[in-house]
């Protein structure tokens, strides 16, 4: 089993930046796809991001595509998410997921799940 733990979420002012951490407790994601989701209020969760186990491969949501960028630390068991040029429809409760396979844009295609945090930008 998997825990994973999302952190650094806040307000930020349009056009800043946040670095959201995804720590994972419990056994190695070195081999697991990781990705990022985020749900704003009323909607549905969404893809955000995702990478590859060895970080070679990311693969991005056309709205984040450029602002964005995913990477991971497999010997610190952690998953980044630098989040630069922020919108204020970016702001949503964003969640770290783990072990993904097949299509990496799905949430069904995912194992674990963090609790998330929250992203608020005021604009």
């Amino acid at each position: 089993q998997v825990q994973l733990v999302e952190s650094g979420g806040g307000l930020v002012q349009a056009g800043g930046s946040l670095r959201l951490s995804c720590a994972a407790s419990g056994r190695t994601i070195a081999s697991y796809v990781m990705g990022w989701f985020r749900q704003a209020p009323g909607k549905e969760r969404e893809f955000v991001a995702a990478i590859g186990w060895s970080g070679g491969q990311t693969w991005y949501a056309d709205s984040v595509k450029g602002r964005f960028t995913i990477s991971r630390d497999n010997a610190k068991n952690t998953v980044y998410l630098q989040m630069n040029s922020l919108k204020p429809e970016d702001t949503a409760v964003y969640y770290c997921a783990g072990k993904g396979s097949l299509s990496v844009t799905r949430i069904s295609s995912y194992d674990y799940w963090g609790q998330g945090t929250q992203v608020t930008v005021s604009s």
